[in-house]
């Protein structure tokens, strides 16, 4: 069954804003990436409580915590994100999610071979993703553009490797198409065994431009038709990236957002 998520970050910093937009399209579940002008790692105990509060208040789930932890160069200091994974642990037990998405880390610097860095991103991922086993967390590892996962080729290198049923892949088909990967037709055959939630933006080969879904060549609605087919069981989070003329970029605002949900809900009606 598909669970209806998204960014509220998106829509505004201002929660109460997000999940009202939100609850306006049918939405009762929340991706917490940003809230009150801050990443959701930099949260305080005071203003935790008071999202936790508000999302009790609007009767709202947390479906992932949007952490940016493996958005740094592989060659960083790795003490950066275990300090943030165990924000991320922390957060995720407050807020009632077994879900934290994750990074795989960008090159030290452009044109270099990818595989000069596989032990070291490897070897990063599976120490994380031992310590979310202790915790009984899911790590959700994103295909984002320009990181060591942008290919689907490496998404799996990186999956079978770990072999483990707490590092997941967060499927992205915008992403892969600013990699210049057909998102179901090259990249869906290879990942579909490890995909275990969906974000869902769309985009365009040609000018690279981000669009709501069915309005580009993410091929989102034969993803969806596959997986309703094979009974999948998760979430789909809407993250839109409308705004900036439809260029790549973290807003949309509020009619943007309600127009990518209309146009993801006209999808999941006609399949």
């Amino acid at each position: 069954m598909f669970k209806l998520s998204g960014f509220g970050d998106e829509i505004s910093p201002d929660l109460n804003t997000q999940l009202e937009v939100m609850e306006s399209v049918g939405i009762k579940n929340l991706e917490i990436r940003g809230v009150y002008g801050k990443g959701v790692l930099e949260l305080n105990e005071e203003e935790i409580k008071r999202v936790k509060d508000t999302l009790q208040e609007k009767d709202f789930k947390v479906s992932a915590i949007g952490s940016p932890i493996g958005k740094i160069k592989i060659t960083d200091d790795f003490s950066i994100d275990l300090e943030r994974l165990q924000k991320a642990f922390s957060l995720a037990k407050i807020l009632e999610t077994e879900y934290i998405r994750i990074f795989s880390y960008y090159l030290p610097q452009e044109n270099e071979d990818p595989s000069t860095y596989s032990k070291e991103v490897i070897g990063r991922l599976r120490e994380m993703t031992n310590l979310a086993e202790k915790e009984n967390i899911i790590l959700l590892c994103e295909n984002e553009y320009d990181v060591y996962c942008d290919i689907p080729e490496r998404c799996l290198e990186v999956l079978k490797s770990i072999d483990s049923p707490h590092l997941r892949l967060t499927f992205d088909p915008a992403n892969f198409i600013m990699a210049d990967v057909k998102p179901y037709t090259e990249a869906f055959p290879q990942l579909v065994n490890y995909i275990e939630y969906l974000h869902i933006k769309d985009a365009r080969f040609s000018d690279k431009a981000i669009v709501p879904a069915g309005e580009g060549d993410g091929e989102i609605k034969e993803i969806l038709k596959e997986l309703k087919e094979r009974d999948f069981d998760g979430f789909l989070s809407l993250e839109p990236h409308l705004a900036t003329a439809g260029k790549a970029g973290g807003f949309s605002g509020a009619e943007l957002f309600k127009k990518a949900a209309l146009a993801l809900q006209k999808i999941l009606e006609g399949i």
